[in-house]
């Protein structure tokens, strides 16, 4: 008979703990086994590239990926449980075509940086769909190729000097810039994709407006003037540019120091 409190009740039997929910990730769970021959995960993956690069991240779906392929969604599940693993998929896939110079010479950290970083920024522009996924996506730094750009960052600023703590920091900092210089660009030339207008079109198209509205604040109206008839692409090259060089700059400070 179960035991009762003073008060005449039943005591309720103790709750045994709750086993901690796993991390819903395609880097958390165990690839299954159950391989269809006629489709792999790497062609799924490199459909699903071809598709958000084309037709944006809003485009994306098992269905219409899987028509794509000429199979069905079912089909599909056998290599990813659902949308976010397969987006989880192609940021590393992405992640994969960055640089990362593996140059044993401490002297040359600064350009090695510059370099790499360059490549990250170039890489999001060739598919600027990520922008609006990828601080949503924490778990995509798991993959192979996300690893892999993490340890090539430490090693250089380890070989630069710093120790591995600080190290971390610096290339989470410059990471950091990069990738919001990058995500902001990114969403920008999606507005351009959806507008059908060149880059050079767009700014044309704006450019009256904005020097209209700026006409009282004569600050913002000498910046304009300034970039009137400038190509737009090459003063969004100089900026990030001036930007890196600025936070290279109070790094070397620690590196030297």
């Amino acid at each position: 008979m179960p035991p009762q409190n003073p008060a005449g009740h039943r005591a309720e039997a103790p709750k045994s703990p709750q086993p901690p929910q796993p991390i819903p990730s395609v880097w958390t769970r165990p690839r299954s086994g159950r391989e269809q021959p006629a489709l792999s995960r790497d062609q799924i993956v490199a459909e699903a590239l071809h598709l958000l690069d084309s037709d944006g991240i809003d485009a994306l779906s098992m269905r219409k990926l899987g028509t794509r392929l000429g199979a069905g969604a079912t089909s599909l599940y056998r290599h990813v449980a659902n949308k976010d693993e397969l987006i989880e998929l192609a940021i590393d896939e992405i992640y994969g075509e960055i640089e990362v110079p593996g140059s044993p010479d401490s002297a040359t950290w600064r350009a090695d940086a510059v370099h790499c970083a360059q490549s990250l920024r170039g890489t999001m522009l060739r598919h600027p769909w990520i922008a609006s996924v990828l601080g949503e996506m924490g778990m995509s730094y798991l993959g192979p190729n996300a690893m892999r750009l993490a340890e090539g960052m430490l090693a250089l600023f380890t070989r630069a000097g710093l120790p591995t703590t600080e190290a971390d920091q610096a290339a989470s900092t410059l990471v950091a810039y990069v990738t919001g210089m990058a995500t902001t660009e990114a969403a920008y030339l999606n507005v351009l994709a959806r507008s059908g207008r060149t880059e050079q079109e767009w700014v044309n198209h704006v450019r009256p407006t904005a020097e209209q509205a700026a006409e009282a604040y004569p600050h913002l109206r000498d910046g304009y003037a300034e970039q009137r008839g400038k190509d737009p692409r090459a003063s969004r090259d100089t900026n990030f540019q001036y930007g890196l060089d600025r936070v290279l700059d109070g790094l070397e400070t620690r590196i030297t120091h």
